[in-house]
């Protein structure tokens, strides 16, 4: 199942997996030349395809997670109205699949670190920091926040399919409410703390410093978002189960 959702994704395209590389890319471009050379955003000192690359791909991941998940019913209707078997599986595929986009996103990140730390003269010093070793704990916390939010976005599309724009723009609105193209300490002092409110905020600052040692990393933040990612998990996975016999018969 994670085979197909993976090759069902960029299914008819000619570039294929190639997207899991380019869209990042097309991304950090954009925002360099709109936020960095015109908006004069800052970025901590960092060049921008090493400042935004961080923070885009575990944004990617979330969003594949989140977004990806809002439409489970709604895919798999054919399959769910002629055979039972238990539902929380397609998501699950879903959240596993976009591990691979996440690993291929991270190695070009990698290759541009490489050059940018040892073939480029850099004013600002960067590096790699001890929280490394905990990427894999902020992974997992990304995919049960993004695959908790889409098993309640699932069960309200189903029901109401104007959701289904609903998602897109939430995720949209979400990425610019993240530190993806501003530094957290570029927000005002007074702000921050609601800022910090925005789980994957903590996520996507503790990431960056962990590549890059640069970044706002606090432990309670972290445990913060931790905690409202288990929450959003266990209360979607009870609506799911709940509903899920009833759903069917709204598609």
């Amino acid at each position: 199942m994670v085979r197909r959702d993976f090759l069902a994704a960029y299914k008819q395209t000619i570039l294929g997996p190639a997207w899991f590389v380019l869209q990042p890319l097309f991304l950090t471009i954009v925002f360099t030349l709109i936020f960095g050379k015109f908006a004069k955003i800052p970025t901590d000192g960092l060049p921008g395809i090493l400042f935004y690359n961080s923070a885009l791909i575990i944004w990617s991941y979330f969003s594949s997670c989140f977004a990806g998940n809002a439409s489970t019913f709604t895919a798999n209707a054919g399959i769910y109205q002629k055979v039972y078997y238990p539902r929380l599986i397609n998501p699950l595929a879903n959240c596993i699949s976009g591990l691979f986009g996440f690993s291929i996103q991270a190695v070009f990140f990698f290759f541009y670190f490489i050059i940018y730390k040892y073939f480029l003269q850099i004013e600002e010093p960067f590096g790699i920091t001890w929280l490394v070793i905990f990427i894999p704990l902020l992974v997992l916390v990304v995919a049960i926040l993004g695959l908790g939010l889409g098993l309640w976005m699932s069960v309200l599309t189903a029901k109401y399919r104007d959701f289904n724009q609903i998602t897109g723009f939430l995720v949209q609105a979400l990425m610019y409410a993240t530190p993806i193209i501003y530094p957290l300490s570029e927000i005002p002092t007074e702000y921050r703390e609601w800022a910090s409110l925005n789980p994957m905020a903590s996520i996507v600052e503790a990431f960056r410093y962990a590549l890059l040692g640069k970044g706002t990393f606090l432990p309670y933040h972290l445990l913060y978002s931790s905690t409202i990612a288990l929450l959003t998990l266990l209360s979607g996975m009870y609506l799911f189960k709940r509903t899920e016999k009833r759903v069917v018969d709204y598609l």
